[in-house]
């Protein structure tokens, strides 16, 4: 069987193509420019497009997978559909490969998934149970972003955008938080919400629905959910209960565990972060309801130290630590720098590249609230990944609003001149952080 993959450079189709590449199938794609992952595609034997042509699409395809982004009047899918070809959008094609195991753990939220699994990934690949990996970055434990195993355990993230999720088929979901996001396509909260519900209702009766109890919105969805639940966090009313949170010099995490009134003692972390001790919770549950014991966990967990890009030490430039991460949400902006300021001698330093201009427009006075822990902050244009500029925002009109709470803030357009203008200004024992889902992780990269 031939499969191709219209989209096949993103990170979670080139994980896909992998995975049936390594089942026996024939495997093609196209993406819309030569990437690393490219090369690496074709270097294992797939034939890899750049460019979406019709040409592409030949007669002896069976199927076509497309991800979110690709629109309707797409050139390869159009002539799928001309030619009668089956097509399967990404979240259906992944829900039906995880219809193939006995044991799949979808972990979704709006923020933290890719360090959760990549969590969960690293406990259960050193118990030795052999699980297939999917995750939304690059995991040095096993290699890359995608790792296949022989065993009944699939780990995955879950995205609720366009509500892909809802088309996976999990023994064991996890909602980590629940916020207005993608606003692009849910019309508010309570959409994103009804989308977690319907989430949680996938699930078997036998299943588990492990959700943070401490967000009121999680626990909003819960209703009509027929599965076992079980809610984590630092209060009394979670069945999982985090207590005596504590700190090291690098920001790392120490904290007890009790499940249901039972001591499960204290878990160390090499991760910095209170909501990183959030995740370890999650984790930590889900791998408790998968039978591995709480100390094979406990062992595990202070194995993982992280994923590219989420929270990344990158180097030192003028003895400043210089680190990158993920964050593109205003609440994952305060977590990561909060992080940082628990490990931060001098100055912090924050560069930002907001995310969409939906994300900007809606969010303008969360995100204008979300540097305070700042020394100094840096803006650069918005990213727009799949929109256009419609005029109606703009990075300095963020600016703008940062200086209510923060006055020491700029905004630098060329990510050569951030560079220059960090290099004259960082000093011994201060912390720069790039952050947000683009390219401004280059700017790391360059005073490096």
């Amino acid at each position: 069987m031939h499969i191709h993959f219209i989209g096949i450079g993103g990170i979670s189709m080139s994980a896909l193509a992998k995975i049936c590449l390594n089942k026996g199938y024939i495997v093609s794609g196209s993406d819309f420019k030569d990437s690393d992952t490219v090369t690496n595609l074709r270097n294992q034997g797939m034939s890899v497009f750049v460019g979406h042509k019709k040409e592409n699409i030949t007669d002896d395809i069976d199927l076509v997978v497309y991800t979110a982004a690709i629109s309707d009047d797409n050139e390869e899918l159009k002539e799928s559909h001309s030619k009668n070809i089956n097509t399967l959008s990404r979240a259906e094609f992944l829900g039906k490969i995880m219809k193939e195991y006995e044991n799949s753990i979808a972990v979704s939220g709006t923020h933290g998934k890719t360090s959760t699994t990549s969590m969960l990934s690293v406990i259960f690949e050193y118990s030795n149970l052999d699980p297939t990996i999917l995750v939304g970055g690059n995991l040095k434990d096993i290699g890359g972003n995608v790792k296949i195993g022989n065993s009944e355990n699939f780990i995955t993230e879950a995205c609720e955008y366009v509500d892909s999720f809802l088309n996976f088929n999990p023994k064991i979901s996890i909602v980590l938080n629940i916020e207005a996001d993608h606003l692009d396509y849910f019309d508010g909260l309570d959409d994103v919400k009804d989308s977690f519900n319907k989430f949680g209702k996938l699930l078997p009766n036998d299943g588990y629905f492990i959700v943070n109890g401490d967000d009121v919105d999680c626990v909003d969805v819960l209703d009509g959910v027929n599965s076992n639940i079980i809610k984590y966090g630092t209060s009394d009313n979670n069945n999982m209960i985090i207590s005596d949170v504590s700190f090291n010099k690098f920001g790392h995490g120490s904290f007890s565990i009790s499940l249901d009134n039972k001591d499960l003692g204290r878990f160390n972390l090499c991760v910095p972060g209170l909501h990183n001790i959030y995740n370890a919770a999650a984790a930590i549950c889900a791998s408790l309801v998968s039978g591995i014991d709480v100390d094979t966990i406990r062992d595990n967990i202070c194995k993982y130290k992280g994923v590219g890009r989420r929270f990344e030490y990158k180097g030192t430039y003028n003895e400043a630590t210089i680190i990158d991460d993920y964050a593109h949400h205003p609440t994952e902006v305060k977590a990561t720098l909060s992080a940082a300021k628990n490990m931060c001698e001098g100055d912090l330093w924050c560069i930002f590249q907001p995310h969409t201009y939906t994300r900007t427009s809606s969010l303008l006075d969360e995100f204008a609230a979300s540097f305070n822990d700042a020394s100094f902050v840096i803006i650069t244009d918005i990213y727009a990944a799949r929109e256009k500029n419609d005029g109606s925002v703009h990075s300095k009109d963020l600016v703008e609003k940062i200086k209510e709470y923060n006055k020491n803030v700029i905004y630098i357009k060329d990510f050569d001149d951030i560079a220059d203008y960090l290099r004259d200004h960082i000093k011994k024992d201060d912390v720069v952080i790039t952050t947000g889902a683009g390219s401004i992780y280059q700017v790391a990269d360059m005073i490096v």
